[in-house]
């Protein structure tokens, strides 16, 4: 354990524990320290794990003993616990989005080639063998050439489950960039990044009723919209529609679906590492399931911080900070477009990240 790559999590909301299950007691990691605005709270889960000490912020940020911080901090938060880490000479690994504003994440990005760290961004759930699996089959020309997608999340929103659920309805959160990273993402994997938007979105409802935990019945505002569609034009030529939403009961509208010349695929939810990819064939009235072919079988959330881990000989890391900036932009250039009226023209892309070879349990753990 002398050589595994130290990490230090700042922010320990609930999503904190499925990071915590898939790196705590591997070879490859070591948790050094946790950190929470809350210390009661940090100090807990310090108590669970041997050899972790709860510090403060600021503590963990300058401590000796971390590497790489991960960053599970609410949207508003991001850039600037990114920011203080870089600033100390550390990697920085983060939720998504990679910052609630673009110039924000531009300038997390910007700091961390300066100070030569790395940054890295989730969703990670895109490594899984769902979406690697369907990326496979699209690069083995199942579909034939890929002419467009769709992507659809539709949600009552997450106020009825989560029990702080204002940072869904502030700067930085709202359906799109909450949800949103994790199909751009696996859109972008499968069809390449993005060179243009057109956007439309709306907010009719001015508050939400909080569904449970203590604050069960209190009302909170809601200052972002809440329902955001578009269509995107990715660099080689294919369009995607996307709608996602806080507004709706549900769907029965496939999360993604990509349709080529010769075929369709249909994916799985992407927020999912897993999940049946089918595939229908020009011709044929049957969509057939694709067995697992690419990706880390059985992920979990974290395994992209184990993907950075390990690319810090050389090779680019998959959840990139690139990546998510690129995400981001296209995320905010909806937002503007719809606001604006008018078709926006990215300023970024992106390389595809590498494909994820079919990885068993066994050897990403």
């Amino acid at each position: 354990m002398g050589d595994a790559h130290r990490i230090g999590v700042v922010g320990l909301g609930v999503i904190s524990r499925a990071y915590l299950d898939t790196l705590v007691g591997r070879d490859a990691v070591r948790v050094t320290a946790v950190a929470d605005l809350d210390a009661s709270r940090s100090a807990a889960v310090a108590a669970e794990l041997p050899g972790v000490r709860a510090l403060s912020v600021e503590e963990l940020l300058n401590s000796p003993d971390v590497d790489t911080v991960l960053n599970l901090t609410v949207p508003a938060a991001h850039a600037e616990i990114a920011l203080g880490a870089v600033a100390r000479g550390k990697n920085v690994y983060g939720e998504k989005p990679l910052a609630a504003e673009l110039a924000d994440a531009q300038a997390v990005l910007e700091a961390a080639a300066k100070a030569s760290v790395r940054v890295g961004c989730a969703p990670d759930t895109v490594l899984g063998t769902g979406v690697q699996t369907a990326r496979a089959a699209v690069e083995a020309g199942a579909i034939g050439r890929p002419l467009f997608a769709s992507a659809v999340m539709i949600t009552p929103g997450h106020e009825r489950w989560h029990p702080q659920p204002d940072f869904y309805y502030a700067p930085g959160g709202g359906p799109l960039l909450d949800m949103g990273p994790y199909y751009l993402s696996s859109l972008v994997h499968l069809l390449g990044p993005v060179r243009a938007v057109i956007g439309a979105s709306s907010r009719l409802r001015s508050e939400r009723v909080i569904g449970s935990g203590p604050r069960a019945g209190e009302r909170i505002p809601v200052e972002v919209d809440s329902h955001v569609s578009g269509v995107l034009e990715h660099e080689g030529g294919a369009l995607t529609t996307l709608t996602t939403s806080f507004d709706g009961v549900g769907t029965t509208a496939a999360p993604i679906e990509v349709h080529g010349e010769t075929g369709t695929l249909t994916l799985p939810d992407p927020n999912h590492f897993d999940g049946e990819v089918r595939l229908q064939e020009l011709g044929g009235s049957d969509r057939r399931a694709l067995p697992p072919s690419a990706g880390y079988v059985g992920g979990a959330r974290g395994v992209g911080l184990l993907d950075f881990v390990a690319a810090d000989g050389g090779s680019p890391a998959r959840a990139s900070g690139e990546l998510a900036l690129h995400v981001l932009e296209t995320m905010t250039a909806l937002l503007r477009s719809s606001a604006e009226g008018r078709r926006i023209e990215l300023s970024t892309s992106v390389e595809r990240p590498a494909p994820v070879p079919l990885t068993p349990v066994e050897q990403w753990r």
